[in-house]
């Protein structure tokens, strides 16, 4: 599709931004609403496919309801000249993998508040029961003011719907950054993209992926049997603290590693907190506020306390709670205060013998 074409009779296309083997993205202008937009055009062989265009229909419509600072926010989705395409807001800057390119690794300092943006996004989706399915850091854009939002939820899932063959290293993510299950050809989890996120971070950290391959049958091996390597051995300015919250998120087993992505920014907001290595980290409103945070109807879960409270800590060092205690007390009197009246009883019934 050409530059300067008009879309659905409403989406100006002006220039490419990016292709890849599924899509192209243009910058385009909105001549309905007045603004410019970003729209990523699928290639022709998946908009051809019935069962794919549905569940890309699906997954466009659930993704649309998120709304987040830290996720691009899908405005329309649809299917003109038999090419399926999905409109999004239009985010300046340039994607974290391009970013970490030019810079090759990143402080502690640099990478906690970007990662943590990316959980804050993430979990806020997980809350509302959307798997991302394809988390790397292709999908992270970042703004010249170090603003991270996530791209594309739920369009590797549309994916398991075509092309079979393909699912090792395209339906279930990208073989660099997924997790053990994915590799073995399973559904991915939320803790399948804490997994992902994992390996984004440690990438942030060290400049490297933790693990390298020639294939994607080599990177699924690497994935469920191999553990990475230290990232301290890497870079000896991450903390042994951070070190092993990493090295937790990149367990293979998925119980062994944090259920969401809220609980993992939960972790690292907390770890910014402690450190003096690191600025603390003003948590995200998705991670500080998960519980009172609403979200457009989609499939129910339970939602994940983020917010730490310090400030009560620092009140009760011992952590008593007087609260428990004080009610046993309460409970302890009023049985007590029975022993007089059941003796009474007693006694009434069962008259001393004179």
């Amino acid at each position: 599709m050409e530059d300067g074409i008009l879309l659905n009779n409403r989406y100006q296309l002006k220039h490419t931004l990016g292709s890849g083997g599924m899509a192209v993205v243009y910058h385009a202008h909105d001549l309905m609403l007045e603004r410019n937009v970003a729209i990523k055009i699928l290639r022709q062989d998946y908009s051809s496919d019935s069962d794919f265009r549905e569940l890309f229909r699906q997954e466009a419509r659930a993704a649309a309801n998120l709304s987040h600072p830290n996720i691009v926010t899908v405005h329309d989705f649809g299917l003109d000249d038999g090419r399926l395409f999905i409109v999004m807001e239009l985010v300046p800057g340039t994607d974290t993998k391009t970013y970490l390119k030019k810079r090759g690794s990143l402080s502690v300092k640099s990478a906690i508040p970007l990662i943590v943006q990316a959980c804050a996004g993430v979990g806020y989706a997980h809350r509302a029961g959307l798997v991302h399915c394809d988390i790397k850091p292709q999908n992270m854009l970042i703004t010249p003011d170090m603003h991270l939002k996530v791209v594309d939820f739920g369009i590797a899932r549309a994916m398991a719907t075509i092309h079979p063959d393909e699912k090792t290293d395209v339906v279930w993510g990208s073989p660099q950054y997924f997790s053990p299950e994915q590799a073995s050809g399973a559904a991915p989890t939320f803790a399948s993209d804490v997994y992902s996120l994992g390996v984004v971070l440690y990438e942030m950290l060290t400049g490297q992926l933790p693990f390298t391959a020639s294939s994607p049958d080599d990177f699924a091996r690497l994935h469920r049997e191999s553990l990475p390597r230290s990232p301290r051995q890497l870079n000896p300015d991450v903390p042994v603290e951070l070190e092993q919250i990493l090295l937790k998120v990149l367990s293979k087993e998925p119980s062994a590693r944090y259920r969401t992505a809220d609980q993992m920014g939960r972790v690292l907001v907390t770890f910014s907190q402690q450190s003096n290595a690191v600025p603390a980290v003003t948590p995200p409103k998705s991670i500080a506020d998960s519980e009172e945070t609403t979200i457009a109807p989609l499939t129910p879960v339970t939602p994940h306390p983020f917010q730490v409270d310090s400030s009560a800590r620092k009140e009760n060092p011992l952590d008593i709670d007087w609260i428990t205690i004080s009610l046993a007390l309460l409970t302890l009197i009023a049985v007590g205060g029975l022993i007089p009246f059941w003796l009474w009883v007693y006694f009434v019934f069962n008259p001393p013998v004179r």
